[in-house]
């Protein structure tokens, strides 16, 4: 039987099946100092709150070592601690298991229908020159469609941007936003949208013809319907909005994209999480917290012209505030990105001397700025508040927590494995052979078990994890872990960093050391396909050397 890749979660339903209780009682290990004694622990509190006195039967703590499933760990040994019910794995095996071609998570069961999310960031509609309050909420919208489409859901990106404005930052920061205009579609739904404001019963408090001098088609009162409905999670001002043709326009926008879902029920099943399930179109708004409020008031229009069931469903994911510390005047996002670029090229001239003034160098300081920035605004949570410094050079390429640093750990597994193809083409070693031929007992050092257990087995649960967009228990508003990647990014940097410091991986040409040298190179192999994998979902090309 093909018994699949493993994964944490369920290994922690077996191991939690085995003990015949319901409540989660098993935790996986992370840290470098437990991990040298166990790999999952049953907490002692947890015990004693499930079991009497905290005895587990001891038919029980016999039978988790023999545990199977198709994506369970093979389990050595479950033994009584001090701490707890303490296992651990079968390490061969699990590297053995682990250590074949990752599944490709951007391939989804075949037939399988994911839904579709429009995802709708109002910063793109802005009159004014972007700010780094609006690249925030755009990059984490940016982030989050890919994130989606990896899970296989259809991602409609709102509002298209607009041919009459140069876009430089966006192409910059590689972010890939669709462009142009929808022509007779679009005014025909805006002539629907004002129809609408005709028939509907809130429509009938405008005063039509108001201001058209200002270009105000109507105003609503939308703090009635919000009353009548029962709408939660909004703010107490809504009152008056005053409707304009760029309003109607908006939304026209957002139904055209809804229309265009590849899914045919916009409603999701009762029991589904929003908004992975399939046959569900799902709106979610990206807002910066500061305007927030007139999105609430875009989002309750909608309503009120269009009852329908996606209406419903608008969800708002608010990001917080991005605060530019002593800075001399309002600084764009343009500016914000060139000051970044120029600290790159500063520190990496400071680093690398003259070779990172050579014009080959050109691409790799835009690369690391990409990755210094987009790691800046996104390793943070969506609803924190981010700090830039601008006066000070707190990008460079030493730190362990910025997206150069990641960038430099990437380029140093592109240069192990150019060193090693180099060294086969000259005979000095023989090529890696297949997996089913190598020694994983040859892995022993406890750096590389950190590498497999913390960042190669949970890696796929991860950018499931990472697209999740929860439903809240009330109100509009929802969160989603759009860090998460830029985390485990930073953290397998440092652990990978650690290792090959303290590792030498190609060691002399002797056979009797070929074993391990294979081992570890098919270990860091599926290492940098973790890498390259998540630096996708970034937009950021792996470096080949820096």
């Amino acid at each position: 039987m093909d018994e699949g890749r493993p994964g944490v979660a369920a290994t922690l339903r077996a191991l939690n099946g085995a003990l015949g209780r319901p409540a989660a009682l098993w935790v996986k290990e992370s840290g470098a100092r437990n991990l040298r004694h166990r790999d999952f622990l049953a907490p002692r509190a947890a015990l004693s709150a499930a079991f009497p006195g905290g005895q587990v039967p001891p038919e029980a703590v016999s039978a988790v070592p023999s545990l199977r499933g198709p994506a369970v760990l093979p389990l050595r040994v479950c033994r009584q601690t001090p701490a707890g019910l303490a296992v651990q794995v079968r390490r061969p095996e699990a590297f053995q298991r682990l250590l074949g071609p990752l599944p490709d998570p951007a391939s989804p069961a075949a037939g399988a229908r994911t839904g579709c999310v429009v995802l709708h960031c109002p910063a793109l509609r802005s009159p004014a020159a972007l700010r780094p309050r609006h690249l925030r909420s755009v990059l984490v919208a940016d982030h989050l469609a890919q994130l989606l489409r990896v899970q296989g859901v259809s991602v409609c990106l709102v509002p298209a941007l607009s041919e009459e404005r140069s876009w430089d930052v966006l192409r910059q920061l590689r972010i890939y936003w669709p462009s142009g205009s929808r022509g007779s579609s679009l005014t025909d739904a805006v002539s629907a949208l004002k129809a609408a404001l005709g028939r509907c019963p809130c429509a009938a408090t405008c005063e039509q013809g108001l201001g058209t001098a200002e270009g105000v088609i109507c105003k609503v009162h939308l703090k009635s319907f919000v009353e009548q409905q029962g709408l939660l999670g909004y703010d107490p001002n809504l009152d008056v909005l005053l409707v304009t043709e760029g309003t109607l326009r908006s939304l026209a926008e957002l139904q055209e994209a809804v229309l265009q879902c590849p899914v045919s029920d916009p409603i999701p099943p009762p029991t589904s999480h929003f908004p992975s399930q399939s046959n569900s179109c799902s709106i979610v708004h990206v807002v910066n917290c500061e305007e927030e409020f007139q999105l609430q008031q875009l989002d309750v229009l909608w309503r009120i012209l269009d009852p329908g069931a996606h209406t419903a469903l608008q969800k708002h994911l608010v990001c917080g505030p991005v605060k530019v510390t002593n800075p001399s005047s309002p600084i764009g996002a343009d500016q914000y990105f060139q000051l970044r670029k120029h600290q790159m090229y500063e520190a990496s001239v400071i680093k690398y001397g003259e070779l990172a003034q050579d014009e080959a160098w050109t691409e790799v300081i835009d690369t690391l700025t990409v990755a210094a920035i987009r790691f800046e605004l996104l390793s943070t949570s969506h609803r924190s508040q981010i700090t830039l410094d601008l006066e000070n050079n707190s990008i460079s390429t030493k730190g362990t927590k910025s997206g150069a640093f990641v960038m430099y750990n990437c380029a140093r597994l592109a240069t192990l494995f150019n060193a090693f193809q180099q060294a086969v083409e000259q005979g000095t070693y023989p090529p890696l052979p297949p997996v089913s031929e190598l020694n994983f007992s040859c892995l022993r050092e406890e750096g590389e078990w950190l590498l497999l257990f913390n960042y190669l087995l949970p890696f796929p649960e991860v950018l499931q994890q990472a697209a999740q967009l929860p439903p809240s228990s009330k109100g509009i508003r929802i969160t989603a872990n759009t860090e998460t990647v830029c985390k485990l990014l930073i953290q397998l940097s440092m652990d990978f960093s650690s290792y090959y410091n303290r590792v030498h991986i190609l060691g002399e040409p002797f056979p009797h050391l070929f074993d391990q040298m294979f081992a570890r190179l098919q270990l860091l192999g599926a290492v940098r396909d973790v890498f390259h994998s998540a630096l996708a979902t970034l937009h950021l090309p792996p470096l080949s050397q820096i």
